[in-house]
């Protein structure tokens, strides 16, 4: 889509606007002994500054690593290191203002981000461990409710560690377009929805259970596709694809709906009178989502992270069987939530191309992870967990794991940061 178009779109409120200073939700899960490394691999190439103060350095620290201490106050940004050296070290971060500020260490040419330290709260210290390379490198600090402050430029010359990977943050404005682009699947994701809802009702409305049970899975997973818009559903996520969690009454409640309560009477013997009802709640709960949709906005900052928690409620729900009311089909919804992952990660590839390094070994996990899960399923007929042999479960959650774990540096690389 044109920039202008983009633009449009934003002032027009197709695009929820940025959250404003300090109230960016935090990266919790993301963060490491409160140092996040914007890459996979946690090296990077970092700074140091001819300052009027000089270095304050611990070299027999317990971890055996060069400790300096640097100063990230809006009046001090990055000042307390004069004496750079390369190889890998900590910077301990001293915060003597009496604001919260984020710490970022940069490449001042590009913008590029090597760590981060987040919410770093005044009178406080914490530490970023790094690994210095040749190279120009700035502090850049960032005060709740103030203006970014990029400290000194500093250069590393004549070192033999090599820099770690970098990333220049991305923004509101990066993620419109790939957010739109996926809107726009997910809006005829909702007509697919609706048209094999459909033939799933007609079976119940005939009688025709076997036929109802042939048609239930490819609408589920039709559903199931559209995992990273579950948050901008509302209330129909719950009358769609609820499950008895939290339900007093479990299986006979009735706040049980959508596809978990038919898959349930579908495989424990129920008629087909006792699921008309149920049958006929779904489909139009599908009908109002796919005529609510064009007026539904996701948040581009939500769009990264939700490339991660697909596959990680997948673990959570899937894997452990927790969602099977008697279909046996957690393998089939496993590898719908891998469709629903390459689809989002397609939208998002022109942002991570450029700041990914592990892109190519994410694609190949990925791949994997298919291929694991394709071997379960023939002709629509999916094994049962409780059917999968040790060694079968074991690779089935270990691929699984694997990729969670390397979609979460899609999660960070995606994750707007402020840059002034």
């Amino acid at each position: 889509m044109p920039e202008t178009a983009v633009g449009a779109e934003a002032a027009s409120g197709r695009i929820p606007p940025p959250p404003p200073p300090g109230s960016r939700r935090r990266r919790t899960a993301l963060l490491a002994g409160g140092a996040l490394v914007a890459a996979a691999a946690v090296t990077a190439g970092v700074l140091a500054t001819g300052d009027s103060g000089g270095d304050t350095h611990r070299a027999g620290t317990a971890d055996g690593l060069r400790h300096t201490t640097v100063e990230v106050t809006p009046a001090g940004c990055g000042r307390g290191w004069s004496h750079p050296a390369s190889g890998r070290q900590v910077f301990d971060l001293r915060n003597t203002s009496s604001t919260a500020t984020e710490v970022y260490l940069t490449d001042p040419k590009t913008g590029a981000v090597y760590g981060e330290v987040e919410g770093l709260a005044p009178g406080t210290v914490r530490p970023l461990r790094v690994t210095l390379g040749n190279g120009t490198y700035a502090f850049k600090c960032l005060p709740n409710d103030a203006d970014a402050v990029t400290g000194p430029t500093v250069r590393i010359t004549g070192g033999s560690a090599k820099s770690g990977p970098a990333a220049v943050p991305v923004t509101q404005q990066d993620l419109i377009p790939p957010t739109l682009a996926y809107q726009k699947w997910i809006q005829a994701r909702t007509v697919e929805l609706a048209q094999k809802t459909d033939v799933l009702r007609a079976a119940v409305d005939r009688g025709d259970l076997a036929a109802a049970r042939a048609a239930w899975l490819p609408a589920h997973l039709v559903y199931e596709r559209m995992g990273a818009a579950y948050g901008t559903f509302g209330d129909a996520d719950a009358e769609i694809n609820g499950t008895t969690a939290g339900l007093s009454g479990g299986v006979r409640d009735t706040e049980f709906t959508g596809f978990h309560r038919i898959e349930y009477g579908l495989w424990h013997g129920e008629s087909a009178d006792s699921l008309r009802g149920p049958a006929d709640k779904l489909a139009k709960a599908v009908h109002a989502l796919r005529n609510s949709w064009p007026d539904q906005r996701m948040d581009p900052a939500d769009v990264g992270l939700r490339a991660h928690e697909i596959l990680e409620n997948t673990v959570q729900f899937e894997l452990t069987g927790r969602t099977d009311y008697g279909s046996g089909t957690n393998l089939a919804t496993a590898r719908a939530n891998l469709d629903g992952t390459r689809v989002l990660l397609g939208y998002l590839r022109p942002l991570l191309k450029t700041r990914d390094t592990g892109l190519p070994a994410l694609d190949s996990w990925l791949n994997r992870t298919q291929h694991t899960l394709d071997h379960f399923g023939h002709d629509g007929h999916w094994t049962a967990l409780a059917r999968l042999t040790r060694t079968q479960r074991e690779k089935v959650d270990a691929d699984v794991g694997e990729l969670v774990e390397r979609l979460a540096d899609v999660a960070t690389l995606t994750d707007v940061r402020r840059t002034a």
